[in-house]
């Protein structure tokens, strides 16, 4: 089956933030597969022997993201809905290494330290956790370079999907990403 027309996608995801409780309900079948593809992607970079399947992941996400009756959605484009669900599964992972991390270590951090090619294999809980930490301080210096790691490292969105996601040039997004490699590399040797 073809994927849908971006312009239904978009214009459901234009009815849902109105509120319109039928617009989530015919949206999720729409992008199930993409969001599916986007878990299997994050997921294939997890350690060995992980118990979260890429559907489990994808239907939290689509909770976190549907929110709750009161809460306002504001999605302005499909790439920022595609954007905020790499948001949100990131947020499960980081929770769930949190948790496996307190269980198993007593909830302490080690130090990490990075080679270049660390950006494609499976992450250890802390080296995960080490991870959302410096991403969050990145985010606080510059939202988009922060962004276009999780689309690139987290969805596993190429450059030009990434790019689309965001609205800038493929040029842009690869300026990006070597910049946010670099400082995140920084600040983990740091510790």
């Amino acid at each position: 089956m073809p994927p849908p027309a971006r312009s239904d996608v978009t214009l459901l995801l234009a009815e849902v933030e109105r509120g319109d409780p039928r617009a989530a309900e015919a949206l999720l079948p729409l992008v199930y597969d993409e969001l599916r593809a986007l878990a299997e992607r994050r997921l294939a970079r997890e350690p060995a022997g992980a118990t979260l399947q890429a559907t489990a992941l994808v239907h939290e996400a689509w909770l976190r993201l549907a929110g709750d009756e009161g809460e306002a959605i504001d999605w302005n484009s499909r790439g920022h809905f595609f954007g905020a669900a790499a948001q949100a599964m990131r947020r499960i992972l980081v929770e769930r290494a949190r948790a496996r991390a307190t269980a198993k270590r007593g909830g302490g951090a080690a130090r990490v330290t990075w080679a270049e090619d660390a950006w494609a294999a499976p992450l250890p809980d802390e080296d995960l956790l080490a991870l959302d930490e410096a991403l969050a301080r990145l985010q606080a210096r510059d939202e988009r370079k922060a962004r276009v790691v999780l689309l690139r490292h987290f969805a596993g969105l190429s450059v030009e999907e990434s790019a689309a996601a965001l609205g800038v040039s493929p040029a842009t997004v690869k300026s990006d990403w070597a910049f946010a490699r670099a400082w995140l590399h920084r600040e983990l040797e740091r510790g």
